[in-house]
């Protein structure tokens, strides 16, 4: 089975646009997400001192791609290695899940704030 789901009525050139808009996608969040939490064309090792000695030098544009295929390695390996999820498993997740963990951190934060350890 080639598609499935809404893109079962869909064939031709109206598939191929889905296809390749799922992929810009992907493509348009890799690069914000290096971009807001990599620090995007900057070096990971820019304020590393023995590094300042190497002769050459790698371009910003070419850390700003690497940086995009690790996030877009990451999405195509998620996706190929885990099954679909309904909605409702996703639902279940995040309640059962998500939620828990977030309001247990952010009673832990607040402790440490107010222990003076952060």
């Amino acid at each position: 089975e080639i598609v499935a789901g809404y893109q079962v009525e869909y064939s031709g050139f109206i598939f191929a646009m889905f296809f390749i808009a799922e992929y810009a996608n992907m493509i348009f969040v890799s690069t914000m997400a290096s971009l807001f939490f990599l620090g995007g064309w900057l070096s990971p090792v820019e304020g590393v001192s023995w590094f300042s000695e190497v002769p050459f030098s790698v371009p910003p544009p070419v850390w700003l791609l690497l940086k995009v295929f690790f996030f877009l390695y990451m999405f195509i390996w998620v996706r190929a290695t885990f099954p679909r999820y309904r909605y409702d498993q996703l639902m279940m997740v995040g309640w059962k899940v998500c939620i828990p963990i977030s309001v247990i951190w952010i009673v832990v934060v607040s402790l440490m704030v107010m222990g003076g350890l952060l």
